[in-house]
């Protein structure tokens, strides 16, 4: 039994748990984590993020790898069918990727420092009432606190989560290796290559997908074949089929295998959890993950220190409930303005969805014709919600009619998400 009262029991290992942790640690509380891995664990996944959106946070060393030659393909150019096919889009922004062994320390380093206490095991039981939160672990200790946050990922132990119908997930397949000739020029960082001369006109019909792809140096690249966002999401098995194919339609063979990164099912339209229950959330369990782009690092470093600061405020009156705790902390993390932005860009991915592969190639081809303040704040999702709503205004004015024609076409739950734009 581990009845003395902390303040804050936080659930999981990831990204969200530590970053939550962590900043709970800064703000003097007496925190506590629940994980079923030891948080040491190396992280299985990459994290990316724009160079401009790091240097912001004053967090540039985390970066293990720095681009600036940062370049798509959507297959448009010049009058010549090849130039056109093979005529970047450039974006005049660095684009980074987290050293992860440096992020997870950077975070460990807090919570030690605060003296956050780890307990390995599961949590199988909550119990609230007018004062504590008791979480009972896969082992029968039981785990007081003011109030738990559940950073368990995508399917969190005791949260309610509204059905707001199918998610929409963006897989993906990736290698790290040597090649016989080099995948992507020297020192450059590929965010989307939708060329799809590969394919048979059959497979072009089917759900499209594009390359995310970067030098390492040293003959090094990392080579992911990605899906935007489905439902039902594509499996691995294809993803790994294309990926393949790209590299033979090029001449282009694997010579050594380093890894492989068997992709990350990542909820990208995952519903905002109820707002009224005696518990929180952080990370991917509380939807946070951006939908237009399936970012979520950028948003955790930012928004941790906001909700934390709301939770230490709100437990510091000795009165206050489970619930009225976790409201404090749900009102820092959604307040209606980010409410309404989710409803906007989750309207935008179901769109998406649907769309063939030449509509998506233009879909895009327009975006980056936005200003690139614009396009940059909407992928990182600090743009204010008049600013949001003039980009995507600009961006159906531009538009060819054909992804004109995909955007206004009203199926399934955009009159839902637009109302709920209307009224968070």
């Amino acid at each position: 039994m581990n009845n003395s009262l902390k303040d804050v029991l936080v659930l999981g290992s990831g990204p969200g748990a530590l970053s939550i942790a962590a900043a709970l640690g800064n703000e003097n509380l007496n925190v506590e984590v629940l994980s079923e891995t030891d948080p040491l664990k190396p992280w299985p996944f990459t994290y990316g993020i724009w160079g401009e959106e790091v240097d912001q946070l004053g967090l540039s060393d985390l970066l293990e790898h720095r681009w600036t030659n940062t370049v798509s393909f959507f297959g448009e150019g010049s009058s010549n069918e090849k130039d056109k096919k093979n005529k970047p889009t450039r974006h005049n922004k660095d684009y980074g990727l987290f050293n992860k062994e440096k992020l997870q320390k950077y975070w460990i380093n807090q919570c030690e420092s605060a003296s956050v206490k780890w307990h390995i095991g599961s949590a199988v039981d909550l119990v609230t009432d007018s004062v504590t939160s008791t979480v009972t672990t896969s082992s029968g200790i039981k785990i007081c606190s003011r109030v738990v946050i559940d950073a368990t990922g995508y399917k969190p132990a005791f949260l309610k989560i509204p059905n707001n119908g199918p998610i929409a997930v963006q897989t993906c397949y990736g290698i790290v290796g040597e090649f016989s000739s080099p995948p992507v020029e020297k020192e450059q960082f590929v965010l989307m290559d939708y060329r799809c001369d590969h394919l048979s006109q059959k497979e072009r019909l089917e759900p499209p997908t594009f390359l995310y792809a970067m030098d390492f140096g040293n003959n090094r690249y990392f080579l992911e074949e990605t899906s935007l966002g489905l439902s039902p999401p594509l499996s691995l098995e294809v993803l790994k089929l294309r990926l393949n194919k790209r590299l033979k339609h090029r001449g282009i063979e694997l010579t050594k295998l380093e890894y492989e990164e068997l992709g990350a099912f990542l909820p990208m339209n995952m519903p905002i959890p109820s707002l009224d229950q005696p518990i929180l959330s952080f990370g991917g369990a509380a939807g946070m993950v951006h939908p237009a782009s399936g970012y979520l690092v950028g948003s955790l470093l930012r928004r941790a220190p906001i909700v934390a600061k709301a939770i230490s405020k709100a437990i510091q009156d000795h009165t206050k409930s489970p619930e009225q705790i976790a409201k404090s902390g749900w009102v820092a993390l959604w307040p209606k303005e980010l409410i309404r932005k989710k409803a906007l860009y989750t309207f935008g991915l179901e769109k998406l969805m649907r769309f063939k592969e030449d509509q998506l190639r233009n879909f895009f081809i327009e975006f980056f014709r936005l200003p690139e303040e614009q396009w940059y704040k909407f992928l990182t999702n600090t743009s204010s919600l008049k600013e949001l709503v003039e980009s995507m205004w600009n961006m159906y004015k531009k538009a060819p009619w054909r992804v004109k024609r995909g955007l206004m076409g009203m199926q399934g739950r955009e009159l839902k998400l637009l109302w709920k734009f209307i009224k968070p």
